[in-house]
């Protein structure tokens, strides 16, 4: 059957533009779009139109005024379901706010449709209203940019239309030429007339619901059963020996949803063969997972790194965790280094320091390398040997390590030795991840906004808790979007639980504005420390402190209340006052469909607990024995 194609008045004068609109919709959906977020706007009226029309047919549709918020809401749908979402918007500046949430897509290698409305060719360059060169704002970091007929795409007829959406939908997906998922942009110009009629509106209403090409069989997306590609063959630089000792580090997790089984299997497989331990990284989604050893204060671990813990080789995957002490223990090793990537071809090596990348994933990377355990080469089931003695006594020498730390951080953050430490039970930053990473649900996805959360979740949070799926922003590490794309995440998931500072929510407080349109579970954990606390790390700070104004400059604490915010735009709070109140609370928070806490600390305290901790760990000592 062809593409969608209209005839006589419907595919004339504004009718045209609504026809390339439904069109390119249309075959979106046929592909696998599920949802479309739109912002308001008059040139971008013929996609709005459409996607009214189409809502009848299963497309989701949210509005959003704000295009910040609305590219992360879309950017949290994509991350929590591994297709893209598609977000529409007008011309002009509105097409600049999509930029902060295209970054993060495109590092975090997370599917995005950008859908915008522009001028036609003719009025641009000569001082016409809102004409800018918006064709160019994201084009440094999207998969694929296109300008399909730049005089009215109502010109076009329904296969060009069809084509351009197979073609936006392959690149996000990362399905060409070897491409990461990722954002794509299209720039469409619609000329005037732009409005359809409520007669036109009404006739197209009518066609839709009869026999058109929306009833051909959808395009399927990826699933669970096409988790693995077909093993290929890895180059030699690629490789590792699984009989010499060495250590797997796990970075924040970026592939695909329906790839996570495979890439766990395989790593509880791979350590039954090597017994190498693994170093995991709190956005890796590995800690707490059942038949695996993992290594969660590494960061600790290597402040002062023993010569103890020194490996013949690393097996890297994904993206390097954001610590400078590891980067540096990294840097210093003279061991043979593998990098394995989920599907990102790209350069992931900062520290030039691999032998050899490869892109196949975990599964894929263990079915072509021969390391896996029970398979011959051949198919064939065999008694695979397990590790060699010398990689069994690394491993025992890094899990011992970490039980001594983990031991003394229960002593100091469990309030057992407060007497002796100083170490008080009070609503402190560590205390509050050690705590949460106890209380909160086994599987409940969580996502850590930056900077200090997911930087204390990373050394303090209890690894014997339960596993949970993992979320982070660690593609370009900012504070953008940071509860819009939560909204979208706990949309995608069907709940959600988002740790954030207080800057974080507040830069993003339009995400507020979802509550009436989510139906997804969200709770907000609001660290409420009075600005930036995560420069409380830093040796900033000046004495006498009048030499340099460091909550001017740095901390940039803002007179106003989460608390009061949030009720303006009828969410439910409370205040959490102490730890003796956090279960409760958090039990209140969790019935909710959308609610807040707040969690009030000092950062000034805080910062200075963290600095005992990290000259406790220092003095733990080497592993027992």
């Amino acid at each position: 059957m062809a593409p969608l194609a209209g005839s006589g008045a419907l595919a004339e004068g504004p009718g045209g533009n609504l026809r390339a609109a439904l069109g390119l919709l249309l075959g979106l959906q046929r592909r696998g779009l599920r949802q479309v977020v739109l912002c308001p706007g008059s040139r971008s009226a013929p996609l709005a139109a459409a996607a009214a029309l189409l809502e009848p047919t299963g497309l989701a549709l949210f509005t959003c005024i704000d295009e910040r918020s609305a590219a992360f809401f879309a950017l949290g749908l994509g991350r929590g379901q591994g297709v893209p979402a598609a977000v529409i918007t007008s011309s002009g500046s509105a097409v600049a706010h999509l930029l902060p949430a295209c970054v993060e897509a495109d590092l975090a290698t997370i599917p995005l449709l950008l859908l915008t409305a522009d001028r036609p060719e003719r009025l641009k360059g000569c001082g016409a209203n809102q004409s800018v060169n918006q064709q160019d704002f994201l084009r440094c970091s999207c998969r694929w940019v296109a300008e399909p007929e730049p005089t009215g795409v109502g010109l076009l007829d329904g296969t060009a239309i069809d084509a351009l959406a197979a073609e936006a939908w392959l690149w996000s997906l990362g399905r060409k030429q070897g491409s990461p998922p990722g954002p794509v942009h299209l720039n469409l110009a619609f000329a005037e007339p732009l409005h359809a009629s409520g007669p036109l509106l009404e006739a197209w209403a009518r066609q839709l619901q009869g026999p058109l090409p929306l009833r051909m069989p959808p395009i399927l997306i990826p699933s669970a059963a096409a988790q693995v590609p077909p093993p290929t063959p890895i180059a030699a630089c690629q490789r590792l020996d699984p009989d010499r000792p060495g250590v797997v580090l796990a970075g924040p997790w970026r592939g695909a949803p329906c790839r996570w089984g495979a890439h766990l299997r395989a790593l509880i497989q791979l350590q039954q063969r090597t017994g190498w331990p693994v170093l995991a990284d709190a956005l890796s989604g590995l800690r707490g997972q059942p038949q695996l050893e993992t290594v969660a204060a590494y960061d600790l671990l290597l402040e002062h790194p023993d010569p103890g813990l020194t490996p013949a080789q690393v097996l890297r995957l994904g993206t390097l965790p954001a610590s400078r002490r590891l980067e540096r223990w990294l840097a210093g090793l003279d061991a043979r280094q593998v990098l394995v990537s989920e599907a990102d071809p790209r350069p992931l090596d900062p520290l030039a320091r691999v032998a050899g990348q490869s892109d196949a994933g975990l599964a894929g990377w263990l079915a072509a390398s021969g390391l896996g355990a029970g398979v011959s080469c051949a198919g064939e089931a065999v008694q695979a040997p397990g590790p060699a003695p010398a990689s069994q006594a690394l491993a025992a020498t890094w899990l011992q390590a970490e039980a001594n730390l983990q031991a003394t951080l229960a002593q100091a953050l469990d309030g057992q030795g407060a007497p002796a430490t100083g170490f008080p039970t009070a609503l402190q930053e560590p205390v509050l991840v050690r705590q949460l990473s106890r209380l909160l649900p086994a599987h409940l996805p969580l996502m850590l906004a930056n900077s200090s959360p997911v930087r204390d979740w990373e050394s303090f949070a209890d690894p014997t808790g339960p596993p949970r799926p993992m979320h982070g922003f660690r593609g370009v590490s900012g504070i953008d979007g940071t509860l819009s794309e939560a909204c979208g995440l706990a949309e995608a998931l069907g709940s959600l639980v988002l740790l954030s500072g207080d800057l974080a929510a507040l830069h993003d407080s339009n995400g507020w504005l979802w509550r009436p349109q989510l139906r997804g579970r969200l709770t907000v954990l609001l660290i409420d420390n009075g600005g930036g606390g995560i420069f409380e790390q830093l040796p900033i700070r000046t004495e006498p402190e009048g030499a340099l104004d460091f909550e001017r400059l740095f901390a940039m604490p803002q007179p106003l209340d989460p608390s009061a915010l949030a009720a303006a735009h009828g969410v439910p709070w409370r205040r959490v006052a102490n730890l003796a109140e956090l279960a409760p609370q958090l039990a209140w928070a969790l019935a909710q469909p959308l609610a807040l806490l707040v969690l009030g600390t000092d950062r000034r305290q805080d910062a200075a607990l963290r600095r005992r901790l990290r000259t406790m760990a220092a003095l733990a000592g080497p592993p027992d024995g």
